[in-house]
């Protein structure tokens, strides 16, 4: 992995912004705070949860404390993919509303680069209407000629973001999760 610095043009002061850990998802390139993630490990198989929705492929254990696994392919809709050498886990500090701080893993396809940044080219995601949610994107950034979708580590499991799991699911896999 090499860190990459995408500037504008306008000396040192276009360097401050945020870095971001960049992966891959469905052939499409993400990024998420770099400040949010605690660490990236291999894949390694789930201990199932019952009454959880598919995407939720159950509990690790990381170093004595349990810790609920997302695919996030699955999550965001895609098809299930089989997982590879370079299908990692990105362990994510993440915030509730009420400010409690959990750890997730996140199952992705590969990790790709780190990138810093600049505040300026950080555009908002585009408005699509009523009906499709983008609150888990917090923006969208060209970089090397190339789009990245930068996420919200908070809102990847909120749980007012439907992606066909019914509600029900969702409220059971969140109290599960938070025994």
């Amino acid at each position: 992995m090499s860190a990459q610095m995408v500037t504008s043009g306008l000396g040192s002061s276009a360097v401050l912004g945020e870095q971001f850990l960049t992966f891959i998802l469905n052939d499409e390139e993400y990024g998420i705070d770099i400040l949010r993630v605690q660490e990236i490990k291999g894949w390694e198989p789930a201990t199932i949860i019952p009454n959880t929705p598919a995407y939720v492929l159950g509990v690790i254990n990381l170093r004595g404390a349990i810790m609920p696994v997302i695919d996030l392919r699955l999550r965001f809709g895609f098809e299930a993919a089989e997982y590879s050498a370079t299908t990692v886990v990105i362990v994510l500090r993440i915030k509730n509303p009420e400010g409690l701080e959990r750890t997730m893993g996140f199952v992705v396809d590969g990790v790709s680069d780190v990138y810093n940044i600049p505040a300026g080219q950080l555009q908002p995601p585009p408005e699509f209407g009523g009906s499709i949610r983008t609150d888990y994107v917090k923006g969208l950034a060209m970089v090397e000629e190339k789009m990245v979708i930068l996420l919200d580590a908070d809102h990847l499991v909120a749980t007012d973001m439907e992606l066909g799991e019914p509600p029900e699911a969702e409220a059971s896999t969140e109290s599960a999760l938070a025994e």
